[in-house]
């Protein structure tokens, strides 16, 4: 235990620690790139004091708000009438709001600049864009809830099912009307689940770049994370402000983090008791058929216009050819599939580091949660806390720390320039979840096992063999293929960090837009929705299948 500890807590700070803390010296020391210390906090005063950092954090914080809300406004009634009704059809509804949330934020974006611009998809079927609503801060709201108010919905929806209908019935009994029932009794007893969907969408927001990017660019809405893009991508690149611009995102992500534990914590939340707390669900009587359009509508706006626009486009031969037969073909298809735009080359590099980089993250989720659950004192909270930290760092923030540690002139090596370089990002970005998953899954396991395993004879690597894997194996993979899946189409970091010359899925759709060859984007986009939604969707059901055999 103590050399796995020492390893774990090493691997951590190289690829975890190490990272901020460089964030945090460029920001006290601007001059740290050059080996210097001199002039301690001598950018500090000129970045707070800049109207730019005022605005981008009000505009971070009101967008980050606003899309908390719009989510709990799209969510919470659909998870009410999912869980404490009989809803026909609940588990294929369940499935229909997944996809939004599996398509990146970026390319959806994109779908919806497609359908409401001028001379969009929806001009040329109805007469009527909405450009000016798009380009506006409730358009960028209304776009990036669309996106995140699945993380509201399945957390609310599972959360209302537990609590069931017994609470709101005794109101009912009291005279309480169903409406009633439910905003003083079933949502307050709803509100951990709701805080910590909520913080959840907080940080997605505050840490999106695409959306942000490629709205707010039409009418001057600049937040944190697109002013550390312009930091590091304008000349004069000024790191200094970018770290701490960095460094005020992380704190906005944990104020949001402790406002979310002083909610869950300062009530009694308990519905779970020695009786099964869930009471048969209501009839929606007349009202089925209305809340079924409003799913069926949801699930339209959501998810079918997006993947309607993405389609579209690729089968266009020309944006300006419009929805016309004659200009629908399988050119941009054929481009990609071809390869004579280095698209399959991007697909592929994706996809090897994605393999890559979720293979890295699951040993040492395997290996953080073994040290966090079965060892004890200070050592093990500490590697706990640091496999969590970049839970409060967006992607662009974990890039940049990258970016100043691999830089420094001292260094005899350097991963910089490299695909390595890329999978150490996707591993710092995504390693909680595999952390999360695994911890959860040796809480489970009785500690006996392991003790009646090395009384039998049995080594410690037979005993892990033997007992350890195969009973964390389901939700080590579970969570390897969700690192996979977000890894294979990042973009912030890959746009970052990627080596000269080297393209991912996701940097290749953004710089085909950037060329004006959206079509090729799009059909890009579409592959690569189809591929990393499908292939996990497949491999966890035949995992689950082999687990029934089991």
């Amino acid at each position: 235990m103590p050399l796995l500890s020492g390893l774990t807590a090493a691997a951590l700070v190289v690829v975890v620690a190490l990272p901020f803390a460089f964030i945090a010296l460029q920001a006290i020391f601007p001059e740290i790139g050059a080996g210097s210390f001199v002039r301690p906090f001598a950018h500090l005063g000129a970045v707070l004091k800049s109207e730019d950092f005022g605005i981008e954090t009000r505009n971070t914080l009101m967008l980050g708000a606003g899309v908390v809300l719009a989510s709990s406004v799209i969510a919470v009634p659909l998870a009410g009438l999912r869980a404490l009704y009989r809803l026909p059809g609940a588990l294929l509804w369940d499935v229909v709001f997944l996809v939004p949330f599996m398509i990146p934020p970026y390319i959806a974006t994109l779908g919806w600049i497609l359908t409401l611009q001028p001379a969009g998809y929806l001009q040329q079927l109805t007469g009527v864009n909405l450009a000016g609503f798009l380009f506006s801060f409730p358009g960028i709201v209304v776009v990036m809830a669309l996106h995140s108010f699945p993380v509201v919905y399945f957390a609310a929806s599972r959360s209302f099912a537990t609590i069931g209908a017994r609470f709101s019935d005794v109101s009912r009994v009291f005279g309480a009307g169903p409406g009633r029932a439910f905003w003083r009794i079933t949502l307050p007893l709803a509100t951990p689940a709701l805080a910590a969907s909520l913080l959840l969408v907080f940080a997605m927001s505050i840490e999106e770049y695409g959306t942000p990017a490629v709205l707010g660019a039409r009418f001057g809405f600049d937040v944190l994370v697109t002013g550390i893009d312009g930091s590091l991508s304008d000349w004069p690149i000024d790191l200094p402000k970018a770290a701490l611009l960095s460094l005020a995102l992380i704190v906005l992500a944990l104020l949001a983090f402790a406002l979310q534990r002083r909610i869950a914590t300062a009530r009694d939340f308990d519905v779970v008791g020695g009786k099964n707390p869930r009471a048969p669900t209501r009839s929606l009587g007349i009202w089925q058929a209305p809340v079924l359009a409003l799913f069926g509508l949801v699930a339209f706006i959501s998810t079918g216009l997006p993947l309607l626009a993405i389609l579209a486009t690729a089968l266009s031969r020309t944006i300006s050819g419009g929805l016309a037969p004659n200009n629908i073909d399988l050119s941009h298809f054929e481009a990609i599939l071809s390869d004579t735009t280095g698209a399959m080359q991007a697909m592929a590099n994706s996809f090897s580091l994605g393999l890559i980089a979720a293979l890295v993250a699951g040993v040492f989720g395997i290996a953080v949660a073994y040290v966090t659950t079965r060892g004890a004192g200070r050592g093990q909270r500490v590697i706990d806390a640091l496999a969590m930290l970049p839970n409060a760092a967006p992607g662009v923030v974990v890039a940049l720390g990258l970016i100043l540690l691999w830089n420094q002139p001292a260094l005899p090596v350097t991963p910089y320039n490299t695909m390595w370089i890329l999978v150490l990002a996707y591993v710092c970005i995504l390693l909680p979840q595999p952390v999360r998953y695994t911890v959860a899954a040796f809480q489970q396991i009785n500690p006996s096992l392991e003790a009646a395993a090395r009384i039998s004879g049995a080594s410690p690597m037979r005993t892990a063999l033997r007992i350890w894997v195969p009973l964390i194996a389901p939700s080590v993979l579970a969570a390897m293929l969700l690192v996979f899946t977000v890894a294979a189409r990042e973009l912030v970091a890959s746009l970052l960090v990627a080596p000269v010359g080297t393209d991912t899925i996701g940097t290749y759709i953004w710089r085909q837009f950037d060329q004006g060859s959206v079509g090729d984007g799009m059909a890009m986009a579409f592959l690569a929705i189809i591929a990393t939604t499908l292939i996990p969707l497949a491999l966890l059901g035949g995992l689950r299948r082999f687990e029934r055999k089991a």
